[in-house]
């Protein structure tokens, strides 16, 4: 088994000893000209999931800056109220100001996700299935219209249901 370092020809590797030896160096090993091939830090995937749309990226940026003031000054709250400085009463009066600032935010979130996905986000189109079932319903419709008509024009030229006069 080869160590990270002879794998990639980190000096001081099977590569670099074999080079010295005067013996074949293999591939993704340091040459004179280049330094080491080591593989790349990361690899790019495709992402999971789709980008929020903007609205609601807004709202959840907002959101999360406003929480975080709030556990700010909640915590700053707790430690004046430990060290019993006067500062502890202002504080946890902001404290609960902000709470009630961050539920809001936090709904705004949820209600701006709502509103976007409501108006933009499911793009019905009638299947070809759908679109056959309309033109065959509208087509007997048309046919049991027509038939309507025949029988209309026949009982007002005093036919009385008969299709044909003797």
């Amino acid at each position: 088994m080869t160590s990270t370092a002879e794998q990639y020809g980190a000096p001081g590797g099977a590569a670099e000893r074999g080079a010295r030896a005067g013996t074949a160096v293999r591939a993704g090993a340091p040459s004179a000209d280049r330094g080491p091939e080591y593989p790349p830090l990361w690899v790019e995937e495709p992402a999971r999931r789709y980008r929020m749309p903007d609205p609601v990226r807004v709202s959840a940026v907002r959101a999360v800056l406003i929480i975080s003031v709030t556990l700010i000054l909640a915590m700053t709250a707790f430690l004046c109220t430990l060290a019993g400085s006067w500062f502890a009463f202002p504080m946890v009066i902001s404290s609960v100001a902000a709470t009630v600032v961050a539920t809001w935010s936090v709904a705004d979130v949820w209600v701006t996700r709502q509103v976007w996905s409501q108006r933009y986000g499911v793009v019905s189109e009638p299947s070809s299935t759908a679109r056959a079932r309309r033109r065959e319903r509208r087509a007997r419709h048309r046919q049991e219209r027509v038939a309507l008509r025949d029988q209309e024009r026949i009982r007002r030229r005093g036919g009385a249901g008969r299709l044909s006069h003797p």
